[in-house]
């Protein structure tokens, strides 16, 4: 099943969903794949310093993995298609416009948008609004 990709369905077909989990951002600059699996992220991505991995707080602080701040995610419950033009861009408006910033991972099916702990609530209202409004200039 191919992803949607044209920009007004997708930002009027999308529900957001706020995750109750909070997570965090860490670099893993040496590991094995037995201790990445141990720690049971939702998402990795390497880089030249090492190992980015995002994974619940509970799971950091069980680990001593260090972190800066904790996050909590808001699935945009919408198929969209990785060729898709535009929805991250949206999303980031509606945000940068009630000073929320916005960390988005695109996966297969879905986008997941990760913001302050402290901003979630507001996120998930303004992310509802977008559905209401549509395209954002």
């Amino acid at each position: 099943m191919h992803g949607e990709k044209n920009l007004t369905k997708l930002i009027a077909s999308m529900t957001p969903v706020l995750v109750e989990s909070e997570y965090i951002f860490s670099t893993l600059e040496t590991y094995d794949f037995k201790q990445v699996l141990s720690l049971e992220p939702i998402s990795t991505f390497q880089e030249k310093e090492g190992l980015t991995v995002i994974l619940t707080k509970e799971k950091a602080d069980e680990f001593n993995i260090s972190y800066s701040g904790t996050f909590k995610c808001i699935t945009l419950n919408v198929h969209s298609s990785l060729d898709a033009v535009g929805l991250t861009a949206a999303v980031a408006t509606k945000l940068t416009k009630a000073n929320i910033s916005a960390n988005v991972v695109a996966a297969f099916y879905h986008d997941h948008v990760f913001v302050a702990a402290k901003d979630a609530e507001q996120a998930l209202i303004e992310l509802k609004a977008l559905t209401q409004e549509g395209i954002v200039d």
